[in-house]
């Protein structure tokens, strides 16, 4: 599309970036809504790159930024304040500017509860005992919205126990650090932050299980919600993820929110996309 002088320029910053599925949802609802705006990807090679980008949104020149892996930490440095969410997690996916300067907001948490609830209608939070499997940024930033929703208990399993026990120590007596021969058969929800493939889950100790979510979208349906759905567990993917956390973001970068999806449908535009990807 054409550029010009009042067209609202919103985009996401990562590194690989190319991938990235959130210029196909945005662009669709701005086409959607008929709004003169565009979202585009941004490389950046370092964190300088971050930063320069950082500064156009804090001078007006981009009116919002989406962060991803692995500039998450570095967009909480950038920000001049923050949202609770982003100050929870330790984590900033969202940069806008307002009265105050840069703003960094994190909506992570907000598309775990999206995704379980549109593929977990059945699924209560309130009450539940969660498993973490991961205690780096996607961990930390689902945490906070896990807790705000009024879960029993929340465990951090990880490789590195020393991180688990870290991560836990940060968001008080419902959080835990889990050990790897804990009994977790009373868990409720399996919840995947490990970055690519992650290390196999063995679901026949959680014969409770009632939902597993994992927080990656390549591929939709990974080799995780395949065995949990095998143990009869609701599977939730990082795709209805991607899609929530999309929405609170749209509307603080293009002022309207998003349209809703029987309006128009943005998860098969992606998987489309997904399916075009070498």
């Amino acid at each position: 599309m054409r550029i010009g002088a009042a067209t609202r320029v919103g985009g996401v910053v990562g590194r690989p970036i190319g991938h990235s599925l959130s210029p196909v949802i945005h662009n669709a609802w701005i086409e959607a809504l008929n709004l003169d705006a565009v979202y585009l990807a941004f490389p950046a090679e370092d964190e300088a790159g971050l930063a320069g980008l950082a500064q156009a949104v804090r001078s007006n020149a981009i009116a919002g930024l989406n962060v991803t892996a692995p500039y998450k930490a570095a967009a909480f440095a950038a920000a001049d304040h923050h949202d609770p969410a982003a100050l929870s997690s330790g984590s900033v996916n969202l940069l806008t500017r307002d009265d105050g300067g840069l703003a960094g907001g994190s909506t992570d948490g907000a598309g775990v509860l999206a995704a379980l609830a549109e593929q977990g209608p059945a699924f209560e939070l309130a009450g539940a005992r969660v498993l973490i499997l991961g205690a780096g940024g996607a961990a930390a930033a689902a945490i906070p919205a896990l807790v705000q929703a009024d879960v029993r208990s929340l465990r951090v399993l990880n490789r590195t126990a020393s991180r688990a026990v870290g991560l836990a120590g940060r968001f008080g007596d419902r959080v835990s650090a889990a050990a790897e021969d804990d009994d977790l058969s009373d868990v409720d929800l399996v919840l995947n932050a490990m970055s690519g493939d992650g290390a196999p889950f063995d679901f026949g100790r959680t014969p409770g299980l009632q939902a597993a979510l994992d927080m990656t979208y390549r591929p939709v349906r990974t080799e995780f919600l395949i065995a949990a759905e095998s143990a009869g567990a609701a599977p939730v993917d990082g795709l209805a993820m991607l899609i929530g956390q999309a929405r609170p973001s749209f509307e603080a970068i293009f002022g309207a929110p998003a349209p809703d999806a029987s309006d128009l449908d943005v998860r098969s535009l992606c998987l489309a996309a997904l399916e075009a990807t070498p």
